[in-house]
């Protein structure tokens, strides 16, 4: 029996329910016909020029990007602009694209459970729980270190990126507690479960909201801050969900793309 791209956004649904994506998401098919056979899937953290090009030249018939390529409004698919361009692309070579974002945070085995994982933290709880018995972002617990080695084992443990990883905290500190969120974990900042821990991991941290957060600690837990690459911190996520996928549906073809989508090429320390 044939299996259709109906058959696999089922199957997504269930492993990664729609109805536990955020109000702002934009989940699910990005393009593609319900009746499109489906015999082999790439899974990758974003649709890029590059993925798009391992998608169709691998001959799969579906990806499967962590960030939906849609995510915001888009009035037209010209071809001089990227979004319409690598979607005219998918298209035409006969290749379905589905986004698993918000939906595949939420789960308990989504995308900070298995950052949580790979870096050897010990999960305790979700930051923000919900009715799916996940949440967003990990409460959890390391053996005691000092700051420093934490970040260079987060180093050793993430794929290379030119931004590499960012702290804010003494070097010398002894930490035990961690509080992390793959992707964007700003919005977090203020929670108390996270300024009760004794580091934060997260990405895209901008200057004012790490400074402020910092400032406060100082009157609190001194709470440090590791600042990682967006795209490596969900990357993680991909074998854990390509498992399940695969487990779900045995007779599917599936592929973990390892194209590096962080948006820096390299850095110039000073």
């Amino acid at each position: 029996m044939t299996t259709t791209l109906r058959d696999i956004t089922a199957t997504i649904d269930e492993l990664w329910p729609l109805a536990g994506q955020e109000d702002w998401d934009n989940s699910g098919i990005i393009s593609g016909a319900s009746n499109h056979p489906v015999s082999s899937v790439l899974f990758a953290v974003d649709i890029t020029d590059a993925t798009v090009s391992e998608a169709i030249l691998g001959g799969y018939d579906a990806l499967i990007s962590h960030h939906p390529l849609l995510l915001k409004g888009m009035s037209t698919v010209d071809e001089n602009l990227y979004k319409g361009e690598l979607i005219a692309r998918l298209i035409r070579d006969g290749c379905a694209a589905i986004g698993v974002h918000t939906n595949g945070d939420r789960v308990p085995t989504g995308t900070s459970a298995s950052m949580a994982k790979a870096l050897g933290v010990i999960v305790e709880r979700p930051i923000v729980s919900n009715d799916l018995g996940g949440g967003l972002g990990i409460i959890g617990r390391v053996a005691e270190q000092t700051l420093g080695e934490f970040a260079r084992s987060i180093a050793s443990k993430l794929p290379a990126t030119a931004g590499g990883i960012r702290v804010s905290g003494n070097f010398a500190r002894r930490i035990h507690s961690v509080s992390l969120c793959a992707g964007a974990g700003d919005a977090l900042l203020a929670h108390g479960d996270v300024t009760a821990t004794d580091v934060y991991v997260t990405s895209d941290l901008r200057h004012h909201p790490a400074s402020e957060f910092r400032e406060q600690a100082r009157l609190g837990n001194d709470t440090a801050l590791i600042d990682v690459s967006h795209w490596a911190a969900e990357w993680l996520w991909l074998e854990t969900a390509a498992a399940e996928f695969s487990l779900a549906r045995p007779g599917i073809e599936v592929t973990v793309s390892d194209i590096n989508t962080d948006p820096w090429s390299f850095a110039v320390m000073q």
